[in-house]
């Protein structure tokens, strides 16, 4: 007999940075399984790209130009997220930049507070709104970051990375524990090299490309559609008592 834990009909997903990548492979595999998604992006052309794929499952799909380091968009676009879809039961806060340039003892607080102003305080304004609606509206809601492996392993020249996504852990941790009396839980995905646009440097050069295969048991690169199937176990009933975990999706990389 078939089972209804991992069907979504009836649930409301926003994932921020949802027009490409990671963000996308998760929204596609929620929409498969049945639930409304939001997408937001900065690039209004891969917004529309994106919800043209996704509307091929015949879900309600909409599509926010969003840059979630302003506090003032995000508001904005949340508030027009629950007007057009009625709600949002899970919030995937998945957008991120991921600059590697620069050594640690060159770098500019100009750089060290751009990444922080996506990758943390976006978070900060995305989670804040959500939290406030689930709560307002009495919501069974579900929280999920995209973290990264660079939180729990050394990355040289992304010390202003690996500090954000390190930190989301923890956010994660505490959202877990302050928010269960209100029927919210709060976990982490920490994926490790994954073939998007974010690593495109590392796989162009190739002795940094055969030093990670070598270090992957698998022997692949991950790819976007590898985060659908934990983005529908979060955003469903089947995770209902999971909260405050970091899940690390690295085809073993980390324990090799």
């Amino acid at each position: 007999m078939a089972t209804s834990l991992f069907n979504l009909e009836g649930k409301v997903a926003l994932v921020t940075g949802g027009n490409g990548g990671i963000g996308l492979g998760m929204a596609e595999a929620m929409a498969e399984a049945g639930a409304d998604v939001c997408i937001w992006g900065r690039n209004e052309e891969k917004n529309e790209a994106a919800a043209k794929k996704l509307k091929k499952y015949d879900r309600r799909v909409l599509a926010l130009k969003c840059d979630v380091a302003d506090e003032q968009q995000v508001e904005e676009c949340f508030a027009k997220t629950v007007a057009t879809l009625g709600m949002v039961t899970t919030c995937f806060a998945n957008a991120a930049i991921s600059p590697r340039t620069t050594p640690f003892h060159k770098m500019t607080i100009e750089e060290w507070r751009s990444v922080f102003n996506i990758n943390m305080e976006g978070v900060f304004y995305t989670f804040r709104a959500a939290i406030r609606h689930m709560i307002d509206d009495k919501i069974t809601g579900s929280l999920i970051a995209t973290s990264s492996i660079a939180a729990v392993s050394g990355q040289p020249r992304g010390e202003h990375y690996a500090s954000t996504k390190a930190g989301l852990t923890a956010l994660i941790r505490s959202l877990s524990v302050e928010y269960a009396r209100y029927n919210i839980r709060a976990n982490a995905i920490l994926p490790g090299f994954i073939d998007t646009e974010m690593i495109a440097l590392e796989e162009a050069d190739e002795k940094v490309k055969m030093a990670v295969m070598q270090r992957i048991p698998q022997r692949r690169w991950g790819v976007p559609k590898d985060f659908g199937p934990i983005a529908v176990y979060f955003a469903s009933d089947a995770s209902a008592y999971h909260t405050g975990d970091s899940v690390i999706i690295d085809g073993g990389y980390l324990r090799f």
